[in-house]
């Protein structure tokens, strides 16, 4: 029996993100710095006589209720092998809350496409790869290498950034609730207040913002209070990532991470938390 391949699937943050417009054809102009935690959900691939796709985790019983090929594992499945369901099953161990501001699914299927080239030959080339993932979600493309990267457009044209916030460490916290998109980018205010300053990774983290943190906040005041709570940490930046809610604190030195980890969960023990690197 041939064993199982296995990728993690890295949960994203968004350094910065600043919304510069809204596009006419409904979305925003977006710049944006993502990295990607050494940590996040498990996936793993294995033949089968038919197409499956099981959930394990924290969170993989709301997904379990899903319609399977909506899921944008399957979706990724049937695009890399330009056919409906492949005969191999997936099983996804889900430990990123969903609708976090993480990245969960866009990273989930940016594992299943770099597990189905490795399962597959000849692997796809890494443009059709890009493809596929920018037709699957805005996140996916960055998602495929998760390393820090420069989005702009939609978050899909990806730019190189020299990656100077590697072995730092960060401390996700979600409050366990959902948070659509959609109306955290309805919430917007409208105003350009500038592109993302220039430099490194880390100069970027330092000077950049998240201009979708306002509007999140206006429906999710949770995130204002572990906000404060991880500024008082005395972290390097704490913001929120995505549109939310989750937020993230970066750490120089891992007792820092550690003792503010544990505030956390003193202060708000029924909140979600998340320690690793940055990679």
């Amino acid at each position: 029996m041939i064993a199982p391949l296995e990728e993690t699937a890295y949960a994203k943050i968004n350094l910065a993100l600043h919304v510069r417009r809204r596009r006419d054809d409904g979305y925003h102009e977006l710049e944006t710095i993502f990295a990607f935690l050494n940590q996040g959900d498990r996936l793993s691939i294995e033949p089968a006589e038919h197409f499956a796709l099981e959930f394990t985790g924290k969170f993989g019983a709301t997904l379990a209720k899903e319609y399977v090929p909506d899921n944008l594992i399957a979706r990724a499945a049937n695009l890399h092998q330009s056919s409906l369901a492949p005969a191999v099953k997936f099983r996804l161990e889900k430990n990123l809350p969903i609708a976090s501001g993480l990245g969960g699914g866009s990273a989930d299927a940016a594992a299943a496409l770099r597990l189905l080239n490795g399962y597959f030959a000849p692997p796809l080339p890494a443009s059709r790869l890009h493809d596929i993932a920018e037709s699957l979600g805005a996140d996916v493309p960055a998602c495929i290498n998760g390393v820090p990267v420069m989005g702009r457009g939609t978050g899909t044209f990806l730019e190189p950034v020299k990656n100077d916030v590697s072995g730092l460490f960060c401390l996700l916290v979600n409050p366990n609730i959902a948070m659509s998109t959609g109306p955290v980018f309805k919430g917007w205010d409208g105003v350009d207040h500038g592109p993302l300053p220039q430099g490194t990774a880390r100069e970027i983290l330092l000077n950049g913002r998240n201009d979708l943190e306002r509007p999140a906040i206006s429906l999710c005041p949770e995130i204002s209070e572990i906000l404060v709570l991880l500024t008082k940490s005395q972290p390097v930046v704490a913001r929120m990532s995505g549109s939310g809610a989750s937020c993230f604190a970066i750490y120089e030195d891992m007792e820092s991470l550690m003792n503010a980890s544990a505030e956390i969960v003193s202060q708000r023990p029924t909140y979600w938390t998340m320690s690793g690197c940055l990679r």
